[in-house]
């Protein structure tokens, strides 16, 4: 039989129990197997407590030094009662410098006393019993986030003034950096939301009128790479002219959200709408375009295009292609079957071909083609191709980039270019 002995408001710090006669200290730390919480127990004396009835700072750093004993338990062992019930007397009932000196030799939960209102600055010089002078039942989960962020930081060598925290907490970054950036100005302290504000706009001026646009390669959603280092690369060298005190992590974190921002702008535009699409349209008009084209995969799969369609063949295999790509589907084709033209983009190598047909098959023979191979520079220069074919034809790809029979020459120019950017 289970009788509650003491609690405390928060339910999360550990009760005293009555079990069979005997007290018990009872805990819920970490997770079982199947993801439901754990709950452990050991032995206490009286005098124990009546320590934790008086004292709400012991009752916490006991509380402190148990927890990493429940972490090494995991998700099925048994929690070491023989170590638990040695941190009794010394954490409960010793004078506090032998405390002190205590939590210098043993595992201890700092963010666990840092919710609770310890005094970082003590905690940080070992005076865990000082520190825990302002100790609350109320727990601040956010205080110790930032803590644990603040240590991350440190353990880099990563200094943040006034300005960068509040940056960070602009983009609501500042507790985790893989977190997707937002603007949360009520984050940031009254007086310091101006001088963050400038940063800002200093931000959007360095890169107005730039783009991020989508790689449909990596799927519908994706967005282009290249776009994003570029207008990246330029945010934060604005940032840095114009405020060169910043630390590294306050400049990414702007470059970051203008970056990010930028994607989810591209996002939610379809293809329809892509700025190439529209050059195209006012320089040569829909009379100059394909009437028929079929695009195909590595996989066989088909999709036909004609010229009543309400979307630009563009934006259509483009389309096409955020559906279909994948790390083994990598191979698509555009072909105009009444032309007897076309072109096959290899994403996996960064290179095109362009097919003609020289010869109609007659009298049972094989047509001849002429295959002549490309590189492509990423996902831009993919789409100018694209646009090309379809507006003029292969003869339309003639401007663009060097033309090679064969596909040993193809290789060999890669690798040349290689070297050259080696």
């Amino acid at each position: 039989m289970r009788d509650i002995v003491f609690t405390r408001k928060s339910a999360w710090i550990p009760n005293v129990i009555r079990e069979d006669g005997e007290l018990k200290l009872m805990l819920g730390a970490g997770a079982d197997a199947n993801h439901g919480p754990r709950t452990f127990t050991f032995s206490i004396r009286e005098a124990h407590l009546a320590v934790i009835r008086e004292d709400l700072a012991r009752h916490l750093l006991l509380w402190s030094a148990v927890l990493p004993l429940c972490d090494a338990a995991g998700t099925r062992g048994r929690l070491d009662e023989n170590a638990a019930v040695a941190l009794l007397d010394p954490i409960l009932l010793s004078p506090p410098a032998d405390v002190d000196a205590l939590f210098q030799r043993i595992r201890w939960d700092r963010g666990r006393l840092v919710a609770h209102g310890a005094d970082i600055d003590l905690l940080e010089r070992g005076q865990v019993c000082a520190a825990m002078r302002a100790a609350t039942e109320t727990a601040n989960g956010k205080r110790a986030q930032e803590y644990h962020a603040d240590r991350r930081r440190a353990e880099r060598g990563a200094v943040l003034g006034p300005l960068d925290a509040a940056i960070l907490k602009y983009t609501g970054q500042y507790l985790h950096g893989a977190t997707v950036p937002r603007r949360t100005p009520d984050a940031v302290a009254p007086a310091l939301l101006p001088e963050v504000m400038r940063v800002i706009a200093t931000a959007e001026q360095a890169c107005a009128g730039m783009r991020i646009g989508r790689d449909p390669r990596r799927g519908k959603r994706a967005t282009d790479k290249r776009d994003w280092n570029r207008m990246a690369t330029t945010v934060d060298a604005a940032v840095l002219r114009a405020y060169p005190e910043l630390a590294d992590d306050a400049v990414r974190t702007v470059s970051f959200l203008l970056c990010s921002e930028a994607a989810d702008r591209s996002r939610s535009t379809t293809m329809d709408d892509d700025e190439e699409v529209a050059r195209d349209r006012a320089e040569f008009g829909e009379s100059a375009r394909k009437t028929t084209l079929s695009f195909t995969d590595d996989k066989g799969v088909e999709r036909k295009w004609i010229l009543d369609s309400p979307r630009t063949a563009t934006a259509e295999f483009w389309e096409f292609v955020g559906d279909r790509s994948a790390a083994d589907n990598e191979v698509f084709t555009i072909e105009d079957e009444e032309m007897g033209e076309g072109i096959q983009l290899h994403f996996y190598a960064d290179s095109i071909a362009r097919i003609t047909t020289v010869h109609e098959g007659r009298g049972g023979s094989d047509p001849q083609y002429r295959v002549e191979y490309s590189l492509v520079d990423g996902i831009g220069g993919y789409r100018n191709l694209v646009s090309a074919f379809v507006r003029g034809g292969c003869a339309a790809l003639e401007q663009y980039g060097s033309w090679m029979s064969d596909a040993a020459e193809l290789e060999l120019e890669r690798a040349r270019r290689r070297r050259d950017a080696g």
